[in-house]
């Protein structure tokens, strides 16, 4: 490679925009020739053309073209050299969204793959439909349900469910991320004609979202794109402040990166190796994070002065370690500012080698060595692998290898609501990360600050609960401690099952710093609540049962009731929801209003006494059995006796014979009497002045008739057992009446018994 000395103050990065032509698209197609076959141009042409008459005569914000956004998406994808299927999809991405054009028609038109990432990017109301054109671009999806009017809710809702769909959807094909990412470059570059609330809001979302995501996936050169644009709106007077400082200092700047790069051409010229060396000032928005930092140390801006950075491109691996021996040769490094990503590769592919050293004058210069092909990765990331172009690889082989695509798939795995999945993609996938290991050797990514403790949710959940300390580095260590690239983490477990602590979910004490792992101990905790409440459901409806001289199980009532199991079942009733009584009573009770009027069948003679029918027989006796006592309300069934008559018992009776002579038994069902029905049941409570009547003026108030009481004293352990017959009209009544009786001071049990 010949040696070449190229110095510049600029973040150019050599490509150009699209210039301004009658022909929409012209630019384009110029590109693309350039680029693909003859059958691929043509192929781009025609979703060019698609595109132009989709769009027809829609505006933009600024009065510009609607059709000069998607043509400069497109031009973004070609000049990343990505497939034709990709930037005719780029050409096509809002087609479904602000042209009503169908799924169907573009795959007709174009192909399925086309039609797939079209419709991957096109964004969703929070129910599935289509947002109405341009109504997402006003609200960011940062700031949550709590924020704004219902309306801003509402789209905030739709634009994390349409963010969620983008991003499950890269997971399986990473194109779909290249095409927002470019669609949001142009809206970023064009964001001057939106209102101001709307140039924030979507600034917000690009710098929490769109930039981090960017970096994750290996490309620089749109990520720092994105933040400065970002940083333009959302701070606009530091950036003038910056940006005015930059101009000023641009010739002494200029000057001195030019002295440092022939310096360091010369160096390398005597050591034989071939080399190119650039200077790269630093783009405004890390110049503005450089001083917050040097602010927090009591630093002023115009002490800073690495501004720029020198990269040297060489042609292979060993140049690069070559490289900077002549370097370190040459100036003496800075401690603790050296990484070499060649050995390992950061997880978006990044190889390169950084050091920073004390350079002309003492002032700090960070040097970055590379090849070229390193150097295409780091600005272009995953864009710059040729794999999406006919006859190379399928995507599936690349992501598999991509961490961040299968920490995409398994966090939308693990959560059911968008803000909170949304959440975890900001803090655990999008931070910069740290690189830790196991005892075992095996690397655990945590993002920046993350603790021994997320360390140990990140390995396994039950481990995380049963922490009780950790050792890094062979040093007992705070569990709130932040970890560093290369330590090495070793969990000390507490004894039995494992129990998480509630101050682990405090802010301030910074125990966790992963939304996964607060996720995992929030869980927990709502797991305890609710088992508690299933246990008080089951007990609730145990005594109900017990009370009422019921034999249903619990699955049966879970059945009847509707639902899948008990504990749906315990944990309502538990929370107060459902009342075990009321549940009981329904289960008892037949309300005719419930059902259907049917013709009445003809009905014959019956005991008057016991308001009971016979259905379809004359002349018979009936009288209730003693051994469940069936009231007005209750499912019954008829029992034919040898010369006494018909005996009514409940249905679910553990002592109803017959059930292997079904001829015996009959069809009955309660008459339309009011009369009153007698049931008795017995109390046990703490001995008191003032417990029996206050007992019976309960039962007066529920207008229920006593029609005995008796009551037995123990001495012994000063409780009391209070019995009393009274006439109720049916289950309905009887169990309201025992959960009123139940809130009477002192008692505390109620059980019915036979007559």
């Amino acid at each position: 490679m010949a040696t070449q000395t190229r110095t510049s103050d600029s973040n150019s990065n050599g490509r150009s925009r699209p210039r301004q032509t009658a022909n929409p698209g012209a630019n384009l197609m110029i590109l693309v020739k350039d680029n693909f076959t003859e059958d691929q141009s043509q192929f781009i042409s025609n979703a060019l053309d698609f595109a132009i008459r989709a769009h027809g005569e829609q505006r933009r914000k600024s009065g510009a073209p609607f059709i000069e956004h998607p043509i400069a998406t497109a031009h973004y994808l070609a000049q990343l050299h990505m497939d034709a299927d990709t930037v005719a999809a780029g050409l096509l991405h809002d087609t479904m969204e602000d042209c009503g054009i169908e799924f169907k028609e573009l795959a007709d038109r174009f192909n399925p793959n086309v039609a797939s990432l079209v419709d991957s990017v096109t964004k969703l109301n929070a129910d599935g439909s289509m947002l109405p054109w341009n109504a997402d671009a006003s609200v960011s999806i940062t700031g949550g349900l709590d924020a704004g009017t219902e309306r801003e809710s509402a789209l905030a809702a739709a634009r994390a469910a349409s963010m969620r769909k983008m991003f499950v959807a890269m997971a399986k094909d990473v194109r779909v991320v290249v095409i927002k990412l470019a669609d949001r470059l142009h809206n970023m570059l064009t964001l001057k004609a939106l209102p101001q609330h709307r140039q924030i809001a979507i600034a917000r979302e690009t710098l929490d979202i769109y930039a981090p995501l960017a970096h994750r996936l290996g490309m620089w050169d749109l990520k720092w794109r994105l933040e400065d644009e970002s940083f333009k709106y959302l701070e606009p007077r530091e950036f003038r402040a910056l940006s005015r400082l930059l101009q000023r200092k641009r010739a002494q700047r200029e000057e001195y990166v030019e002295r440092v790069t022939v310096e360091v051409d010369k160096a390398l010229k005597s050591a034989g190796i071939p080399a190119e060396v650039t200077g790269r000032a630093k783009h405004i928005y890390s110049i503005h994070q450089k001083a917050a930092r040097y602010a927090a140390q009591g630093k002023k801006l115009g002490d800073i002065h690495d501004l720029f950075a020198l990269r040297v491109f060489v042609d292979s691996v060993g140049d690069c370690y070559a490289a900077l021996g002549v370097i370190h040769g040459f100036w003496p490094p800075m401690g603790g500012q050296f990484d070499d990503y060649i050995a390992s590769p950061k997880d978006n592919m990044y190889q390169s080698l950084h050091t920073t050293v004390k350079a002309l004058d003492g002032f700090p210069v960070e040097v970055q060595i590379r090849t070229p092909e390193m150097h295409n990765i780091s600005e272009n990331g995953i864009a710059a692998h040729t794999l999406y172009k006919e006859g190379g690889d399928s995507p599936d082989r690349f992501d598999e290898g991509m961490t961040l695509l299968r920490q995409l798939l398994e966090s939308d795995r693990d959560h059911s609501e968008d803000f909170e999945w949304l959440e975890q993609i900001k803090t655990d996938i999008l931070r910069d990360q740290v690189f830790v290991y196991t005892p075992a050797g095996d690397v655990i990514e945590l993002p920046a600050g993350g603790t021994s403790l997320d360390f140990a949710y990140k390995i396994h959940t039950n481990l995380g609960h049963q922490t009780g300390g950790a050792v890094v580095n062979g040093k007992l260590t705070a569990l709130n401690k932040p970890l560093h690239n290369g330590d090495t983490v070793s969990i000390r477990k507490n004894k039995g099952p494992g129990k998480p602590r509630l101050d682990w979910l405090n802010p301030d004490l910074g125990y966790l710093k992963t939304a996964s792992a607060q996720s995992k101990v929030n869980q927990w905790f709502r797991r305890q609540e609710r088992e508690e409440k299933q246990t008080h459901g089951r007990e609730f409806l145990s005594r109900q049962l017990r009370r009422l001289h019921e034999k249903l199980s619990h699955e049966d009532v879970a059945e009847a009731m509707g639902y899948g199991s008990t504990n749906e079942l315990y944990e309502l009733i538990g929370s107060g929801e459902l009342h075990a009584g009321e549940v009981v009573a329904k289960l008892m009770s037949t309300p005719t209003e419930s059902h259907p009027q049917e013709p009445e069948k003809p009905l014959k003679k019956v005991d008057g006494t016991s308001g009971t029918i016979v259905m379809g027989m004359s002349g018979l006796l009936t009288r209730e059995a003693l051994c469940c006592n069936p009231v007005y309300g209750d499912e019954i069934v008829g029992y034919l006796t040898r010369g006494r008559g018909v005996t009514i018992h409940r249905t679910l009776c553990s002592n109803l014979r017959g059930k292997d002579q079904p001829e015996r038994l009959v069809e009955v069902d309660w008459g339309h009497s009011a009369s009153r029905i007698p049931a008795r049941f017995k109390i046990e409570a703490w001995d008191r002045v003032g417990l029996i009547r206050d007992l019976t003026s309960l039962v007066g108030e529920e207008k229920v008739n006593i029609h005995s009481l008796t009551s037995t004293e123990d001495e012994g352990n000063d409780t009391c057992s209070v019995t009393l017959t009274v006439y109720t009209t049916g289950s309905k009544q009887l169990s309201r009446l025992f959960s009123r009786l139940e809130n009477v001071r002192g008692v505390f049990g109620i059980v019915r018994q036979g007559l």
